[in-house]
């Protein structure tokens, strides 16, 4: 499986961005989705995941209620809505996958999009 994350930028606080992650290869072995982001300094951290089959979505508390996760599986694309962005969600943004035989393991790694928000 190979991940490509694009749609990064400058944007100012409060404004929103939405970064589209393409999957190619053997997208049907995908099990879970998700993104991910490394701030400068900082060791990466979960931002959100979902199912690849649908249904259960699941974010880290720190972008809970702005940012949504949401897939389009005929494109084999998975997004990150970020609305109300916030400096301190700068960062290189990442999506991965995780495939069905294991399906705690994230496996494949997009090249990451970065993000910058200023204030």
């Amino acid at each position: 499986v190979q991940l490509q994350a694009s749609g990064g930028g400058l944007v100012q606080a409060g404004e929103s961005l939405r970064l589209p992650c393409a999957a190619s290869g053997r997208t049907f072995s995908i099990f879970k989705m998700g993104w991910f982001r490394q701030a400068p300094g900082k060791e990466r951290e979960f931002v959100a995941a979902m199912l690849w089959s649908g249904g259960s979505t699941y974010y880290a508390d720190s972008v809970k209620g702005r940012f949504t996760i949401s897939g389009d599986n005929a494109k084999n694309t998975v997004y990150l809505q970020m609305n109300n962005l916030k400096p301190e969600d700068t960062a290189v943004y990442y999506c991965a996958a995780c495939k069905r035989s294991r399906p705690s393991s994230w496996d494949y790694w997009g090249q990451g999009t970065l993000v910058t928000v200023s204030s």
